[in-house]
């Protein structure tokens, strides 16, 4: 059996580490979505009209869908710079997107009119969760 290198050793333990941070963003993002779905199921359905739910389950439903991605993505060993950006851009797209919309599902329910100004956050988002998905093909296609 071959000795490995130091370079080796280190790097394994690091994409250890980041597949292990990974699968906890991914589990922390998933038990908000439970509960953001849930929470606007039931306590915000008699207090958010019919639009203002959509929009609200439009952000647990994408939350919902990169969560997935990202448990995908930490089955991807050893990352490489393309899946490690995949993983940065679904986490702050899931933060701008599903968070600009659960904010402007609700700016009314808080009496925050100066949310509007999120309104352009939630494309930015989207346009991070479109990136995470070129960087994850990019990604795989540059795997050996």
């Amino acid at each position: 059996m071959e000795a490995r290198s130091n370079f080796e050793i280190v790097y394994i333990r690091f994409t250890t580490i980041m597949n292990k941070q990974i699968i906890v963003t991914a589990a922390i993002y998933g038990v908000l979505a439970v509960i953001t779905g849930a929470f606007g199921a039931h306590a915000l359905k008699s207090k958010l009209d019919a639009s203002q739910l959509e929009v609200w389950h439009t952000a647990v439903q994408y939350q919902f869908y990169h969560v997935f991605a990202l448990l995908f993505l930490s089955a991807l060993n050893p990352l490489n710079n393309q899946l490690e950006w995949s993983y940065y851009l679904f986490t702050f797209g899931i933060v701008l997107f599903s968070g600009s919309l659960y904010l402007l599902a609700t700016q009314n329910l808080l009496g925050w009119e100066w949310l509007r100004f999120l309104g352009p956050v939630t494309p930015l988002g989207g346009l991070f969760f479109i990136l995470g998905w070129v960087m994850l093909a990019l990604g795989v296609l540059k795997k050996p």
